[in-house]
């Protein structure tokens, strides 16, 4: 497997301060772990780095990262981007060890929609997960899974069983057979919808029942009277 080449130079300081540096430089700041070896900060040339981001599928790619001659090859962990910019600010990148395995997050492609049943009597494609993290050598990353949903009816759902793995590709989840998408209906779910705010209108609309709106002016009127009453009399013991 070809890997692609990054070249970088040691960062000797960690912290905010030689971060912000290297960001005033050009740089963007990064960090090399794991192996069992002590972590090492770097700083790599912005425009290099974001061509490789721009190209997809940053954190399942393996780098062969210089560093002032010094080798390592490496796969993406984390990449942190500027909230406002959109632009990578900082890198961690993960050590692949001699053993060749790493933990890596596949994406998972949907195929054959317009051959489901269930999806042209109106049901939904209900996505549970988007990538499934999966345990391979780090040669033999698979670009991405592919679910085929032909001739799935609403109700069924599609699970980590029913997807081919290339050859020492295992998903890291291994206790169950774990679900991947569902077919849901879309026209039941609106019918529940309908049937829950069907009480609350019906209460606003309920029609008011004879003599019990008159009741109601009479009550009051009654209230009313008894309040002056009230009063009258607390005006005549003062007199008193």
């Amino acid at each position: 497997m070809a890997q692609t080449q990054l070249k970088a130079t040691a960062r000797p300081r960690a912290g905010k301060g030689a971060a912000r540096q290297a960001r005033r430089d050009g740089k963007v700041p990064a960090v090399i772990y794991g192996d069992g070896q002590p972590p090492q900060t770097i700083a790599l040339d912005y425009s290099e780095l974001w061509k490789q981001v721009l190209k997809g599928q940053f954190t399942s790619t393996v780098f062969e990262i210089d560093v002032e001659g010094k080798k390592n090859r490496v796969i993406p962990r984390e990449l942190q981007v500027d909230p406002v910019k959109d632009k990578p600010i900082h890198v961690d990148f993960m050590r692949i060890g001699k053993h060749g395995l790493i933990r890596v997050q596949v994406a998972v492609r949907f195929i054959n929609e317009g051959q489901s049943p269930g999806l042209k009597r109106g049901g939904v494609l209900n996505i549970v997960r988007h990538d499934i993290e999966v345990t391979c050598p780090f040669d033999k990353i698979p670009p991405h899974f592919e679910v085929d949903l032909t001739g799935l009816e609403i109700g069924r759902s599609i699970h980590i069983s029913s997807v081919t793995l290339p050859d020492g590709v295992t998903p890291t989840i291994r206790d169950r057979d774990f679900t991947i998408a569902t077919i849901a209906g879309r026209v039941k779910q609106e019918e529940e919808e309908v049937a829950a705010a069907a009480p609350a209108e019906g209460a606003e609309a309920a029609p008011t029942a004879p003599g019990e709106e008159a009741g109601g002016d009479a009550k009051a009127a009654g209230d009313a009277k008894a309040a002056d009453a009230k009063d009258a009399k607390g005006g005549d013991e003062k007199k008193k």
